[in-house]
């Protein structure tokens, strides 16, 4: 019995399968489940808590910093993935050419992305850095700013630090993704617009674009879903800080149930982070999609 089973291969499919669903479950399903219901309770530090339905996330509508971590979110995830796209997609079509020392520079191009997040964070601190910035140090030495600049000091450019310092980090796995997707499109099709007449525009809005639909649907899932979940870069550079304008809903969410010792107010923050994910990841997967952008149309 047990060596028919053996040589099944739905049951053999299923063995091999059952210690990615166990890590799955102890590691996935059950922190999801168990911040799902954390949510509705009152649970602090220390204290079991009681079931309390909807209050924290009746109080999380109406909380101001709420508000701005979930403004902060959205506008860190959409501007840092499309300059993340826009120049990922430039990089893959560079090194997709015919250029010196190619291979290097494709494994030069991977550094950003193996360096641990921790690590560049520290290093873009220090860059960013009101006393000792070396940015601020070589604007001034060329006579462009007579003053440092506090990068992490004021709101908005807070923001715009922290979105470069992901950008920076998210290229390389764009671009090494869609520079795959560059390698699967046979050359025959440019010769062949090309002889045709099309120009180098035109290849890449009627061949390019279209057949590397798929794989940009993918990246950028993977992008959006990386960045809407961000927590170390930001945790390192700012805290949240300054006045709050980079507090994303990752790190507010930690700051509520681990500082602060409210669990199931963070856990509420954590859940309502789903929703907004998921219709990010439909919009961003499903979009792509359609037929009609695929096959070089407008819709």
């Amino acid at each position: 019995m047990l060596s028919r089973m053996l040589n099944n291969r739905n049951t053999l499919g299923l063995l091999f399968m059952l210690p990615t669903v166990i890590l799955l479950l102890v590691f996935l399903t059950y922190p999801l489940g168990l911040g799902v219901w954390l949510g509705f309770t009152d649970t602090k530090i220390g204290h079991a808590g009681d079931w309390v339905g909807l209050d924290n996330y009746a109080f999380l509508v109406g909380d101001a910093l709420t508000r701005l971590a979930l403004f902060n979110t959205i506008f860190y995830t959409v501007v840092a993935s499309v300059l993340k796209f826009v120049a990922g997609l430039w990089l893959a079509l560079l090194l997709n050419k015919n250029i010196p020392y190619k291979s290097f520079f494709r494994a030069i191009v991977l550094l950003p992305w193996i360096v641990p997040t921790a690590l560049s964070a520290l290093a873009f601190w220090w860059m960013y850095d009101a006393q000792f910035s070396i940015i601020s140090w070589a604007l001034v030495k060329m006579g462009i700013i007579d003053r440092y600049i506090d990068f992490l000091g004021d709101p908005w450019l807070a923001r715009a630090s922290t979105i470069f310092a992901n950008v920076w980090r998210g290229i390389p796995f764009i671009a090494i993704s869609l520079l795959a997707g560059l390698q699967t499109i046979s050359p025959s099709l440019y010769e062949a617009a090309a002889i045709d007449g099309a120009t180098d525009w035109q290849q890449f809005r009627f061949i390019t674009l279209p057949l590397l639909t798929p794989i940009i649907a993918v990246v950028m899932t993977f992008s959006v879903l990386f960045t809407f979940t961000d927590f170390q870069l930001i945790y390192v550079l700012t805290r949240g800080g300054p006045l709050n304008a980079t507090h994303l809903m990752a790190t507010l969410s930690f700051q509520r149930a681990s500082p602060g010792g409210a669990l199931g107010e963070g856990a509420a923050i954590a859940t309502l982070m789903v929703p907004f994910l998921l219709a990010s990841i439909m919009f961003s997967y499903f979009g792509l999609q359609r037929r009609g952008w695929q096959q070089g149309g407008d819709k």
